[in-house]
């Protein structure tokens, strides 16, 4: 049972909501636009963009394209990191065993091939075009989990496997964007000694507040000390090296969206999973999964605010950038998932799932070429404001089109819908 449209009208409207009059806003009124995008909240501050004063010392400023992209982002990210976690380390995790292989391996190809496309298509376009856009190699990487699911099973049906092979694809896609962006993408010059401020952080709140409660539980039936910290404590101490590891990260130069993903792990959490998008999900009273239900509405309305200070692109700036992302998701994502799932299942010998076929594997591609939300998010962090922003933007937000393409590459290869 799955509440897809649920999750969907939950997360994603809103988000376009932002992002259509953020569009709508940008083309009318630009200037008004872009001076609400870089409003100064706090000027020489603790957090915010990072820049030298006149006497060369590192001044920060709190813009509300900050606050949002890099501050009140992390709680998105944390419910994406909290969803690749337990497909990974809980039993019956969606990315655990041979059931993953392939899948892991069309991921390979969903990722290699559009980057492969975009640089490939930018050195064709001269160097001048490849040095200038060379930095936004991995904004075509990205998958849009909500949206690729729901155009998934509106193109194979709720019931076809591709669906789940789908899911399994485009959560391994946010894992390893999120690597990419810690790697690649950082957001001022490197101090890695501060990420040693989120990682004793993260193993402390884990040590005393969730390891050391049931050490001392052993054989106490009512879990005496586990039920105190959860009573009074709850999840505050996981809150507070939450902003602690988050402060980490913006000082140690490597993106601040990411700084609660050291947390995440250190959270009492359930044994099994159901998946994000399955009913029982609501019914996990574990803290993890509290704290995700206790998000739900706060995400949301960083959503909206983050397709409003996103997706405020001019039409004007469709440009080379534009085609390259574009390209890279709507050709590069369906030949990579094909060429690397049939190597994994007929090569390897990894096999695809019973009532799968070898064409469903390009559909599947071209239904994972939606980055949209991830894709706009890494443009924005991959170049400076300006031109070539922009156009890197618009590509991602015409990666909607890659639902159409989906609907007929499944009516020209005779997909086989299977309701539920």
């Amino acid at each position: 049972m799955y509440r897809v449209w649920n999750f969907v009208s939950n997360y994603s409207l809103l988000l376009i909501s932002g992002a259509s009059i953020a569009l709508f806003w940008a083309n009318l009124h630009p200037h008004s636009y872009h001076n609400f995008v870089e409003f100064v909240i706090v000027d020489n501050f603790f957090i915010g963009h990072a820049h030298l004063d006149a006497e060369g010392h590192v001044h920060r400023t709190l813009t509300l394209h900050y606050l949002i992209n890099d501050v009140l982002m992390a709680l998105f990210f944390a419910i994406a990191a909290k969803e690749v976690w337990e497909a990974v380390i809980l039993r019956e995790g969606s990315l655990r065993g041979k059931k993953a292989a392939t899948p892991l391996f069309a991921t390979v190809g969903g990722m290699v091939g559009p980057v492969s496309v975009y640089l490939g298509l930018a050195a064709i376009l001269g160097s001048s075009t490849y040095t200038a856009v060379v930095d936004g190699w991995a904004i075509p990487t990205a998958t849009d989990i909500a949206f690729s699911y729901l155009v998934g099973r509106i193109v194979f049906g709720a019931g076809h496997p591709a669906v789940r092979f789908l899911l399994l694809l485009a959560i391994a896609d946010d894992a390893a964007g999120l690597v990419i962006l810690a790697i690649f993408y950082p957001s001022g010059e490197l101090a890695p000694e501060w990420l040693l401020l989120s990682v004793g952080t993260a193993v402390a709140v884990f040590f005393f507040f969730n390891w050391l409660p049931r050490r001392l539980d052993r054989g106490k039936q009512l879990r005496p000390n586990s039920t105190w910290i959860r009573a009074k404590l709850s999840f505050w101490p996981y809150a507070i090296a939450g902003c602690i590891s988050w402060y980490g990260f913006q000082q140690a130069g490597v993106h601040p969206a990411l700084g609660l993903l050291p947390v995440i792990p250190a959270i009492p959490h359930a044994d099994r999973a159901f998946g994000i998008f399955a009913s029982a999900e609501e019914h996990l009273h574990d803290l993890l999964n509290e704290m995700e239900h206790a998000l739900k509405v706060p995400v949301e309305i960083v959503l909206f605010f983050f397709g409003l200070v996103n997706a405020g692109v001019e039409f004007s700036a469709i440009s080379a950038p534009t085609w390259l992302v574009l390209s890279g998701l709507i050709i590069g994502k369906p030949f990579g998932v094909l060429l690397f799932g049939w190597v994994g299942a007929y090569v390897l010998k990894l096999g695809l799932p019973q009532g799968m076929k070898t064409s469903d594997l390009f559909v599947i591609g071209c239904v994972a070429a939606i980055g949209f939300t991830v894709s706009l998010f890494i443009a924005s962090v991959a170049f400076e404001s300006g031109p070539v922003q922009d156009a890197a933007k618009m590509g991602a937000l015409l990666s909607f089109f890659a639902a159409g393409l989906s609907i007929v590459a499944g009516k020209v290869t005779r997909v086989q819908k299977v309701e539920l």
